[in-house]
């Protein structure tokens, strides 16, 4: 169902006005149920974020048995279909979930350019809290995923595991990340923290430092599966370790490790060698890029900066950054070697997923080259790419 003109009513009313799903092909605005201290509506304007950016798609979908409320974005579809994590997270409204959406989905598709795979940029979220039955929930999802007919194909994210991708895929084969003991990748998420560490290895070497990580010091921020699976191999190469994240146990997980733990408020102005950040988006805002004390920002999270220009002002401050889309590629390289023509291999995996490192080497080289960010190149190839297949 398409809707067309200015849409005032939160998505919650929408769907239940109008049915289990909307695709939203022909709106203009989009009032989210959400009000400003003044007690106006706050109005998203959708085809003013997605039309610049290069959105194709925005799903809709709510169950009514369950309760799922799920977004479900495709950037570009360019190279092949969207391929992309499912996050399921609590956010502040409707609002903030559709924006997230949109810029996971975006993130996506210059996340596989980059790393020369042959997919788009996709991306769902579901707004916690997840139905507690969670196999009708998973139900109600892979019916919303079955129903872009392979122009999205999902994975894990944050709030997923392996045992939510095989339910996925009992009514739907839109979905990787399977087990390994069943014929897929398996999680992805030691796979993401392996390419940050060769991503930190070239950052490091453009900053003029010792690229062995046992003699540095690495602030990580957010200790879920790609951070706590960083903080181990960071230990392992002797580095020492800070951790913090919003979660207890999680906290837990990583002092148990061997990582020296600070409060989440301020794990982001350590004096360090390195700031990962391997949590939600957006942490480094211009007061957060303000009090780095750091000579490299390199994490797994996406789409860390809370506005891209911010890294403009990391250049200016001599803080080399990791492009985001391109050293936290590992995950999605495994995962998409599951949909190669003659099955997952793990070798190959292993070889795409070490060659960020020269991936970045190339793009910190560039960058000197052409006094821009690293960010602004990475941008520039992935772009070429995506506009090249378009007009195939």
């Amino acid at each position: 169902m398409s809707f067309v003109g200015r849409l005032c009513f939160g998505m919650g009313d929408l769907l239940a006005k109008w049915g289990d799903w909307a695709e939203l092909c022909c709106c203009a605005q989009l009032q989210c149920g959400n009000y400003g201290s003044d007690n106006n509506p706050i109005y998203f304007m959708v085809f003013e974020s997605i039309a610049p950016r290069g959105h194709e798609q925005v799903l809709f979908h709510h169950d009514r048995p369950t309760g799922l409320r799920a977004i479900i974005a495709l950037h570009s579809t360019a190279l092949g279909p969207g391929l992309g994590g499912v996050r399921i997270r609590h956010y502040e409204n409707e609002t903030a979930a559709l924006a997230d959406v949109l810029d996971l989905s975006e993130a996506m598709s210059y996340k596989a350019a980059c790393a020369g795979l042959d997919f788009g940029g996709g991306k769902a979220v579901v707004l916690a809290p997840f139905p507690a039955d969670r196999a009708a929930g998973m139900r109600a999802l892979a019916k919303a995923i079955a129903s872009l007919a392979g122009r999205y194909v999902a994975t894990e994210d944050m709030g997923m595991a392996e045992s939510d991708i095989a339910r996925l895929n009992e009514y739907t084969r839109f979905a990787v990340g399977r087990a390994m003991s069943v014929g897929g990748s398996g999680n992805p998420s030691p796979h993401t923290a392996e390419g940050v560490l060769a991503g930190m290895g070239a950052a490091l070497e453009a900053a003029g430092m010792n690229h062995a990580l046992g003699t540095h010091s690495i602030a990580v921020q957010g200790c879920g599966s790609v951070g706590m699976a960083l903080i181990e191999r960071l230990l392992v190469a002797g580095a020492e370790v800070v951790a913090a994240d919003p979660d207890a146990k999680a906290i837990e997980r990583a002092r148990d490790a061997g990582a020296r733990v600070v409060d989440n408020d301020v794990i982001l102005q350590q004096s360090v060698d390195i700031v990962a950040p391997c949590g939600v988006g957006g942490v480094l805002d211009r007061e957060a890029v303000e009090a780095l004390d750091c000579r490299i920002v390199a994490g797994a999270a996406n789409n860390p900066l809370a506005e891209p220009d911010l890294a403009d002002r990391l250049s200016a401050r001599g803080i080399v950054y990791a492009p985001d889309f391109v050293i936290n590629a590992g995950g999605l390289i495994n995962v998409a070697d599951e949909l190669a023509p003659d099955g997952y291999r793990a070798d190959r995996v292993r070889k795409r997923v070490a060659a960020i490192g020269d991936t970045l080497a190339e793009l910190f080289a560039q960058a000197r080259i052409q006094n821009t960010t690293p960010l602004a190149v990475a941008h520039a190839k992935a772009l070429a790419r995506i506009e090249a297949a378009g007009h195939d």
